[in-house]
């Protein structure tokens, strides 16, 4: 599923305009990312939470060369999914 059929998908389940489930949709994943970037973990009950950690810098390999090269250190997105969720898809 893309961003198209998922702002239709909302639009239908919602009753809303397929204009304002675009909305609704850009504003939950604005505030999502906004929470991510000053470091807070966004938790929704029953679907997951959201959470950045770091990875330390490492040592890496070229494949091609088999040259030794440094991976920087970086911050990463998390997502664990929720027990209903899980429980759904399984």
């Amino acid at each position: 599923m893309n961003k198209g059929e998922l702002v239709s998908a909302i639009a239908d389940q919602a009753d809303l305009t397929k204009d304002q489930a675009e909305k609704a949709l850009s504003a939950m994943t604005d505030a999502i990312e906004s929470a991510l970037k000053d470091e807070d973990s966004v938790s929704l009950i029953g679907f997951g939470t959201f959470s950045v950690t770091n990875r330390p810098a490492r040592e890496g390999r070229n494949p091609r060369t088999n040259e030794t090269i440094q991976i920087a250190a970086k911050n990463v997105v998390k997502f664990k999914p929720g027990k209903k969720l899980s429980e759904s898809v399984n």
